[in-house]
């Protein structure tokens, strides 16, 4: 296995660019995700760490070697598309051993790697199939054995499950987490869902318009958002985002008609705009004096925890966690408290706002 290295990389399409300048370090054994919206440039990004695209400057290292100018023949990577990209024409196995023969490896050494791959993945009693005869989930999983095969340097995964219904892509998923914790191979897999960059990322990369918003692990992600964006989009549901005025050092006033609640405000004056980010789950319902009072449009019961969807004047919507069963209806009114250890303020071009800073 390796590590990886990106240095000023950048990639432009004509006169479009799409890649700005990308510095990454990936250590070897590293499961690192690339997540962002879609156009953000996560799937050019891996097509250039793969080869399949030409990077329009800067420098490709996979392991101390630069590779920037190496075909993707030649590179020693492995990559599993989202279309499967399987032949029909072929067994499981075929389809497994197909590359092992173009390589030129004797047939006790491709037999061997096949059956390994497929008790890994649970394709044992498949191999005799062609892919018209396996689920969705099946086939995924003879891609990523093909990938298996090859022992790669890196193995890519270009969005593998979004093809796949809800229940198996989370079956899938576990499935991914495993097989890296079994063969410890450095992995680099691009998606669109959050959660899945949640569930299975030793650290993530979020990118947004082609640059690096921020790069850390989930929980790192998840409680220290750099900006705005970051804070938006990792997470579900989604962190809530209202607009703040700084009141004093150490106090922010939540819309109009909010009491001034306790955060780090840093070098901001008083009066300045903000936009404090508070997690569904770090709101407390208040039985006495409240933070903010809001009137109840949607209730959720999930059985093991309860959402509220709530409004204020001049706020938008706000999302409510709660643990358990709690018995509230569509216009009751709300009363809710922040947990200021919870509370992040972003000034007024996004930034997160750090204690002392």
């Amino acid at each position: 296995m390796a590590g990886l290295t990106l240095k000023s990389v950048r990639k432009a399409f004509g006169t479009v660019a799409v890649i700005h300048g990308i510095d990454l370090a990936i250590a070897d054994g590293e499961f690192i995700v690339f997540v962002g919206p879609s156009g953000c440039g996560k799937s050019t990004l891996l097509r250039i760490i793969a080869g399949l695209e030409d990077v329009s400057s800067g420098e490709i290292a996979i392991d101390a070697l630069d590779v920037t100018r190496l075909p993707a023949s030649d590179r020693g990577l492995a990559m599993v598309f989202q279309s499967y990209a399987l032949y029909p024409h072929m067994t499981v196995y075929q389809n497994m051993a197909f590359a092992l023969e173009n390589m030129g490896l004797a047939r006790a050494e491709i037999d061997a790697r096949v059956r390994r791959a497929a008790t890994m993945l649970r394709l044992t009693d498949y191999l005799a199939r062609k892919p018209k005869a396996l689920s969705g989930g099946q086939r995924q999983r003879v891609a990523i054995g093909r990938a298996i095969v090859r022992d790669p340097k890196i193995f890519l995964f270009d969005e593998p499950l979004s093809n796949l219904d809800a229940e198996l892509r989370v079956a899938t998923r576990k499935e991914l987490a495993a097989l890296h914790a079994e063969i410890g191979g450095t992995m680099i897999y691009v998606t669109h869902d959050q959660v899945e960059a949640m569930t299975m990322a030793d650290r993530i990369v979020v990118l947004r318009g082609g640059r690096i918003e921020q790069v850390g692990t989930p929980l790192e992600l998840y409680n220290r958002p750099d900006n705005l964006f970051v804070a938006g989009f990792i997470g579900s549901p989604r962190m809530n985002l209202l607009p703040a005025q700084v009141v004093s050092p150490g106090l922010a006033r939540i819309g109009e008609a909010g009491q001034p609640v306790k955060v780090a405000t840093g070098s901001l004056a008083a009066g300045a705009s903000a936009t404090v980010g508070v997690r569904p789950e770090h709101i407390a319902l208040a039985e006495g004096p409240a933070d903010l009072a809001l009137s109840i449009d949607l209730v959720e019961q999930l059985g093991g925890e309860t959402y509220f969807y709530a409004s204020a004047p001049g706020l938008p919507q706000i999302t409510v966690r709660q643990n358990g069963q709690v018995p509230r209806e569509r216009g009751e009114a709300l009363c809710v408290r922040f947990e200021p250890a919870h509370l992040h303020l972003f000034d007024a071009e996004g930034h997160a706002v750090r204690p002392g800073g």
